[in-house]
């Protein structure tokens, strides 16, 4: 269990990563919606999944 909450959370984390650099490429590029979503909206949920992985990896590591 131990290690599938450590690998859960390293994958939400990489995702929250990956969709934050999406989101500040886009932003960069001068367009303000991505997908019909805005750039910082998209940013914002970055963020929270990148809360969300750690989370999980702390409580993988208090187990």
């Amino acid at each position: 269990m131990k290690q599938r909450l450590s690998t859960a959370g390293s994958a939400i984390g990489a995702l929250g990563v990956l969709i934050c650099l999406v989101a500040g490429l886009t932003k960069l590029a001068g367009s303000y919606y991505l997908l019909s979503f805005e750039a910082m909206t998209l940013f914002m949920v970055g963020v929270g999944l990148i809360a969300t992985g750690c989370l999980i990896k702390l409580e993988a590591l208090s187990r």
